[in-house]
């Protein structure tokens, strides 16, 4: 009986070196669905806006304001695309936004912000309002806002909903 115990206590060490040794082979590689930051250190962080909320509006863009000042503080950089689809196409419409000299002003001093609007919600809401619809002159448009984001994930960048 002494014997099988030393061969269970044997056994049970064995397998937690095996596991401590199988989790620490690759220290470099990241867990899944856990990305790196960019290769050259920079943080790269996508902000979805879906709702015609303008408080919603505001939050998303005083989060890139704040990302920027954060990092540019601690001399780092970063890169921030705010993608707007669904009901928060109405962000980046020139007719409808309510943020509009809010998105002229950061696109104006903070080079590393971007703006997109969905190709796929400008053309439903163009259709349903019988009217061709324009996007504000900082914004550029992409084919579908949700696509946009998955590849921005794809590449590791990190996702923010306000």
């Amino acid at each position: 009986m002494h014997l099988f115990k030393t061969a269970m206590i044997w056994g049970a060490c064995m397998t937690m070196a095996c596991a401590l040794l199988v989790t620490t082979q690759h220290p470099t590689k990241a867990a899944p669905g856990v990305e790196r930051p960019a290769a050259d250190g920079s943080h790269r962080v996508v902000i979805q806006v879906t709702q015609n909320d303008p408080a919603i509006m505001n939050l998303a863009l005083n989060n890139a304001e704040n990302l920027v000042s954060y990092y540019k503080d601690r001399g780092e950089k970063i890169e921030i695309e705010l993608v707007a689809y669904g009901a928060g196409l109405s962000m980046v419409r020139s007719d409808t936004s309510p943020v509009k000299d809010r998105l002229a002003a950061i696109s104006s001093k903070m080079k590393n912000v971007t703006f997109t609007g969905c190709g796929n919600t400008l053309a439903s809401q163009s259709k349903q309002e019988n009217k061709t619809i324009s996007l504000v002159p900082e914004a550029r448009l992409v084919p579908a806002g949700i696509a946009r984001i998955v590849e921005l994930e794809e590449k590791g960048w990190t996702y923010v909903r306000p």
